[in-house]
């Protein structure tokens, strides 16, 4: 199950008895539907939960007659198209005008009066991401959006969810293919919004990956560092043996004062030895300022050869 799947079977386990909120979460999932007109009133979902839910909502809320299929989509393996029609065209009559709306009306809009309350807008909040929301994998990233048909309910949706978090929470908008896409990106957001519409533990999922991506990110950070660390070490290393391989092949070790020649004996026979631990190997100890030091007059000597 995908995690889009799993998150809108949570929203269909809401128990709630108010008939009022019923009605609320099934108002969303209408007017985001695939049509909402006296005419016509129709639901399309790929997901069983949705759909039964659909249908006992409004079934319990208008008892009209209903019309309720199924296919098999060819692209996606196991995977159903549901469709919902209202056969009666009276229901759909009775319907759309129970919610407010009416047969001039120009542009489909959210009907406000329908919206009392936060509990009210949690509910149709959750009917409008049982319709048309989706979410992707939090283990690839952070992306719930609403594809919606027209503007102007794009517009209102938009307007729902600023409203709802103050303007702390501002979803963008782009079109896809003629469909407005309302989306969102923030993890935290995304999470508050899941908390709002009744998946709390579809939030706590996405906060615990995010909290595993954290982790890994910092041990994958702190390996690069330790790895970029001993690649600058080895590489340093390796000037200063050939430093002091050409001294020796010049004019031989010998030359070298007693300090100097005494470090490079020590780099010769510890090639991997980090500068602080050379100078520890010395007696007396040095720090590792004082083997940096050495080293650097090494190198200017074998410069000036």
């Amino acid at each position: 199950m995908s995690f889009a799947s799993q998150v809108k079977k949570e929203l269909c386990s809401d128990t709630s008895s108010s008939p009022q909120l019923l009605r609320a979460e099934l108002y969303g999932m209408m007017l985001f539907a695939k049509k909402f007109s006296e005419k016509a009133i129709t639901f399309k979902t790929e997901n069983n939960y949705t759909v039964n839910r659909y249908v006992n909502l409004a079934m319990n809320l208008f008892c009209p007659l209903i019309e309720k299929t199924s296919i098999l989509k060819a692209k996606k393996n196991n995977t159903r198209l549901y469709t919902v029609n209202f056969i009666d065209e009276n229901d759909c009559r009775r319907i759309f005008e129970d919610f407010g709306h009416y047969s001039r009306q120009i542009n489909l809009r959210i009907n406000w009066a329908n919206l009392d309350n936060r509990d009210d807008m949690a509910s149709f909040m959750r009917g409008v991401f049982l319709s048309c929301g989706s979410i992707t994998d939090p283990e690839k990233s952070y992306h719930l959006e609403f594809s919606v048909p027209y503007k102007n309910l794009c517009e209102d949706l938009c307007r729902v969810i600023e409203e709802l978090f103050q303007s702390e929470l501002r979803p963008r908008v782009t079109n896809r293919s003629g469909i407005y896409v309302v989306y969102i990106k923030g993890s935290e957001e995304i999470t508050d919004l899941l908390t709002f519409m009744g998946a709390p533990n579809s939030a706590m999922e996405i906060m615990g990956a995010k909290a595993v991506k954290q982790v890994r990110n910092n041990v994958n950070r702190r390996r690069n560092s330790e790895i970029a660390n001993i690649q600058k070490s080895a590489a340093a290393s390796a000037v200063q043996i050939n430093a002091i391989e050409k001294i020796k092949n010049k004019k031989g070790l010998e030359s070298l004062p007693d300090d100097l020649r005494e470090i490079a004996l020590l780099r010769l026979e510890n090639p991997d030895m980090s500068l602080r631990s050379l100078g520890q190997a010395l007696t007396p100890e040095i720090s590792r300022s004082g083997v940096n030091h050495r080293i650097h007059r090494i190198l200017q000597i074998a410069e000036d050869l």
